[in-house]
């Protein structure tokens, strides 16, 4: 660019030399046609560059997930699947449960795997966002996992009990302590808003045992365990801590057909989103026996395979 400036340069001066001999006219006429050029060049050759870089991103796929198992999925038997239709995934793994939705609601992925029903029409409400599920694709039970007890039975009265501190897996732990036995009742907890953790930790009604029920970020509740007695703990944070085989579960969720939906994993689109090509691939992948044979052989019923779709 630099030369071409240079010559255009000299090209002028030495026609504004000529035009004082008489040749102004022709100058011009000659000069035209070459800045003409230059600027057909210019416009041509960034369009050209353009063209192929949509080419190249066709055929790909962007998906925000968290670690385990959800980017192990995809990676391991999805991005297979996938190849064989000539699509290209790429995982983008995210360690918490909000940037994957305010990632997927600004356009940076063109979907994400993570979540229950529950938390996304949570997080529509509650951030603004123009999400939607497509299709569900597992299940991962949430347990009660404990590095001082091997039973549930041998958690003392006034334990302290660690739960996610999101309002949809909070509800979900505490579902599983009453299904369990160590609560009687959820008290009020998600119809009062002033009936908080600390409220039912005082109701003797709904608490007999005294638990303090403590809440805590989903994702800290493996690294906080050796400080509590026990904790109800997300199915993905507890295999990507390795729980299952270093403090196996006290017990785990048991699931019916309502809490089947409730407890599946979907995967998540922008909402518009819902018939595009890509998302129809992924979705058929996802779906495959191929994913549902790698779940099952894989976990081992730590992560159940539950291909259903939105209601």
């Amino acid at each position: 660019m630099k030369k071409r400036i240079i010559t255009s340069l000299i090209l002028t001066a030495a026609l504004s030399f000529g035009a004082l001999t008489g040749c102004g006219a022709k100058a011009e006429e000659t000069q035209a046609p070459a800045a003409e050029a230059t600027q057909a060049e210019a416009e041509t050759e960034p369009a050209a560059e353009a063209a192929d870089t949509t080419a190249d991103t066709d055929k790909k796929i962007t998906v925000g997930a968290t670690p385990v198992p959800h980017a192990e999925i995809l990676d391991n038997i999805v991005k297979e699947v996938l190849a064989k239709d000539g699509w290209t995934l790429e995982t983008v793994v995210f360690q918490d449960y909000v940037l994957p939705n305010t990632s997927l609601e600004s356009g940076e992925i063109d979907a994400n795997y993570f979540q229950t029903l529950g938390y996304l029409d949570q997080q529509n409400k509650d951030a603004g966002l123009h999400l939607a599920a497509v299709a569900g694709i597992h299940i991962e039970p949430m347990g009660i996992y404990s590095q001082k007890y091997t039973k549930l039975d041998e958690i003392p009265d006034g334990a302290e009990i660690g739960i996610p501190n999101d309002p949809d897996n909070g509800a979900r732990a505490l579902d599983l302590l009453v299904q369990k036995g160590l609560l009687t009742s959820k008290g009020s907890f998600g119809e009062d808003a002033s009936y908080t953790e600390d409220a039912l930790s005082k109701d003797k009604d709904a608490n007999p045992h005294g638990y303090k029920i403590t809440p805590l970020e989903a994702a800290s509740l493996p690294l906080s365990l050796p400080d509590l007695d026990a904790a109800a703990i997300n199915g993905n944070y507890a295999l990507e801590a390795e729980l299952p085989a270093k403090y196996p579960a006290l017990d785990i969720e048991e699931f019916d057909d309502e809490t089947t939906v409730k407890r599946t994993n979907f995967l998540v689109v922008k909402d518009g989103e819902q018939d595009s090509e890509k998302i129809k691939a992924l979705v058929a992948a996802l779906k495959s026996d191929e994913v549902k044979k790698y779940i099952e052989d894989t976990y081992k019923g730590a992560v159940i395979p539950s291909f259903i779709d939105p209601q």
